[in-house]
């Protein structure tokens, strides 16, 4: 049993949500330095703030992967995430404009970030789900089409407002301006629509018809499972996870005792958090536990050495996109214009 070829307009349908979710990402990327700054937040309180993005996609992408690879309902198997997530970041939209205070923002920010991720996170598995092998790279194009085009637009709204429709771009202090306010708005409505388009106009493979394909390809290429490599990599996980949680404390005496910048604590902390939970694994593992917390953990250390790899090019990337997206407003305002009036 093989997966059908879809034609263009099929995996253009599947394919289309992602324009609303991009739109979403544009947004928030675009203008939350912004509101933080319109709210009252000092430059260097930036960063602490946005620490939500991060953080929720951490939690966030691998706990909606592990339970939409496990859903089943009258909707689909990745639907039901691609429409909740849409909801909800469209409420969030409608909101981040409209928030009242700093606090409010940030935690708006949060849901925001957290909704954007469960509609993405099974978007990414869609492809997978649906096109055979050889239709993947067109699938993976589409919505690289779809994000491009998101993520143009959306980043250009509020100064289509301000110049082409004549919205105000300023406001009193401590107020959003109406060209901001609009373009989430906008966005939020897009970011519904689009999804919705997709969760109408497309279909998924039932369970028993996944489960025929996944038997198949275990018969073309079948998988070996060798006791003693299990054990070994218990072991591994074992110290693997103490030396992160080693390094993470070392690294934290480092910063308190020397006074540094407070903000690395996030980073080293996590470290040791991460490392416990690769110990705490291990243990669960040695004795044949197996949930969705041991399989998500356990799947940080197995990745394959391609998507290691990658893992370090993204590590590095971000470094540059989140110095981008924290402090492009300042650094044109006050580089450019000369300003730092909110």
């Amino acid at each position: 049993m093989q997966k059908r070829t879809l034609s263009f307009w099929e995996i253009w349908n599947m394919s289309f949500g992602f324009l609303g979710i991009q739109f979403g990402f544009a947004l928030q990327n675009a203008n939350t330095s912004r509101i933080f700054e319109t709210l009252g937040a000092n430059v260097e309180d930036i960063p602490i703030l946005w620490i939500a993005a991060p953080v929720t996609g951490l939690v966030v992408q691998p706990i909606i992967g592990y339970f939409s690879d496990r859903t089943w309902t009258k909707l689909g198997r990745r639907r039901p995430y691609f429409l909740i997530g849409a909801i909800l970041s469209s409420i969030a939209l409608f909101i981040m404009p409209n928030s009242p205070t700093l606090w409010v923002a940030a935690g708006t920010l949060w849901i925001m970030d957290a909704s954007i991720n469960i509609s993405m996170e099974p978007f990414r598995a869609f492809v997978g789900d649906n096109l055979p092998e050889r239709q993947r790279t067109l699938g993976f194009s589409m919505q690289s089409f779809f994000i491009g085009i998101g993520a143009v637009v959306g980043s250009a709204l509020p100064w289509v407002f301000t110049n082409w429709i004549g919205l105000s771009n300023t406001a009193p202090e401590g107020v959003i301006p109406d060209s901001v306010k609009w373009s989430f708005y906008v966005g939020g409505v897009v970011f519904f629509l689009a999804v919705l388009w997709t969760v109408i106009k497309s279909k998924e493979y039932s369970p028993a018809e996944l489960a025929a394909f996944e038997k198949r390809r275990l018969e073309i290429s079948p998988a070996k499972v060798d006791v003693l490599d299990k054990i070994k990599n218990i072991r591994t996980q074992l110290l693997s996870g103490l030396i992160m949680a080693v390094t993470g404390s070392v690294m934290s005496a480092v910063i308190y005792f020397n006074n540094l910048t407070k903000e690395l604590y996030i980073l080293f902390i996590g470290l040791i958090l991460i490392g416990l939970l690769f110990m705490i694994v291990s243990q669960l593992r040695s004795k044949d536990i197996r949930n969705g917390f041991t399989i998500i953990i356990t799947d940080m250390l197995n990745m394959p050495v391609t998507m290691k790899q990658l893992a370090w090019v993204q590590f590095f990337s971000w470094f540059a996109l989140f110095s981008m997206w924290i402090y492009t407003t300042q650094a044109v305002t006050g580089h450019v214009f000369g300003t730092r009036d909110t």
